[in-house]
């Protein structure tokens, strides 16, 4: 979704909020947390209200009127009924005879909430100085995860990277390939973006940033003689990341046509670009979703940004086995997320069991 989209989607959500929720959306841009997790919360928020009204749980018709005194006196019951609802509701697509929605959707709704009552009850300040109440409902609900062990997710993952000399391969065929499939009017929207694209899926496959932290990234943040970036990690922080040395040409190639390309001004400070009737705007994720689908279908498999970011960890980790270092390069407040890669580069393993 276009930024300018999205932005208008989020103020027809806010129109709809209780004033709480207005205060927990302002307090969250200033993380900051990215706009498309703001709106996909501020989606939950209202799925979640709806269900408050159509349950009588609250004696209103509209959303912006519910108190903040029904959010602290819910109880578990109350957000099991609600899960309940969400296994079990009829499907919102037309085509599709399946009820409820899946148990990914459900933790993430819960997911959501537990940011807003986190806030409500731990974060946000009154007048005196306290939150607005203590009780929190969301830590009496767990969020059922799916039954899987490292070594099973490990391997499904494993054949959606882009390991060992298939980095550069992918680079290479984008570069070179491509355009060769295309008909000539998609040609021309190709070769406009080509350099822009590229940079991108370098940065990516060199950096292992998040989705998020690559389409905040202005110009301001690169360095390249020192081949290091500044990001905004989770939570606000700033953190300096290391990019290999395989993305400079790319980087250096979107730089030379980046301010003519897309018609840049000294204002327009994001690093990588798009333009919509000749207005350059900051790229948003989901033209990068879309873009690195598109491209690594056709190469390999349909992979998402952030498997190109497990690609970057697998490398790493397979060539310094270094869970510290990966964890590091990821932005990771400890290695226990990185276990994850310690099973992908299992040839050691695999090596032994054949000498059986």
């Amino acid at each position: 979704m276009k930024r300018q989209r999205l932005l208008e989607k989020i103020e027809e959500l806010k129109a709809l909020m209780p004033w709480y929720v207005l205060e927990y959306y302002q307090s969250k841009l200033a993380v900051p947390y990215s706009l498309t997790t703001l709106y996909e919360y501020l989606k939950e928020y209202r799925r979640f209200f709806e269900w408050l009204i159509d349950a009588d749980i609250v004696q209103t018709d509209k959303l912006a009127d519910i108190p903040l005194e029904i959010l602290e006196k819910l109880t578990k019951k109350d957000m099991e009924s609600f899960i309940l609802y969400l296994r079990e509701r009829p499907s919102l697509n037309t085509y599709s005879t399946k009820n409820g929605v899946s148990q990914t959707t459900i933790n993430r709704t819960l997911s959501a909430l537990s940011s807003l009552y986190k806030y409500l009850t731990e974060e946000v300040e009154n007048d005196q100085g306290e939150p607005y109440f203590y009780r929190n409902v969301m830590k009496k609900v767990s969020t059922k995860k799916k039954k899987e062990t490292l070594a099973a997710r490990a391997e499904n993952i494993k054949q959606k990277l882009f390991l060992g000399d298939e980095t550069m391969e992918f680079l290479d065929y984008v570069d070179k390939d491509y355009e060769g499939k295309l008909s000539n009017r998609a040609k021309s929207s190709f070769r406009k973006n080509k350099e822009r694209d590229l940079a991108i899926i370098a940065l990516l496959l060199a950096s292992g940033v998040r989705l998020s932290e690559a389409v905040n990234l202005d110009l301001k943040d690169i360095n390249l003689n020192m081949m290091v970036i500044e990001v905004t990690r989770k939570g606000g922080k700033r953190d300096s990341v290391n990019v290999a040395g395989f993305a400079k040409s790319y980087l250096e190639d979107y730089l030379r046509i980046r301010k003519n390309r897309y018609k840049a001004e000294k204002q327009d400070v994001a690093l990588f670009l798009s333009e919509y009737r000749g207005v350059p705007n900051r790229i948003d994720a989901s033209s990068i979703e879309k873009m690195v689908a598109k491209y690594s279908e056709d190469f390999k498999v349909r992979v998402t940004p952030h498997k190109l970011r497990h690609t970057l960890a697998t490398r790493l980790y397979d060539a310094t086995k270094s869970q510290v270092l990966v964890s590091h390069q990821l932005g990771h407040a400890s290695t226990q997320v990185t276990d994850l890669y310690t099973h992908i580069v299992n040839d050691e393993q695999k090596n032994a069991l054949d000498n059986l």
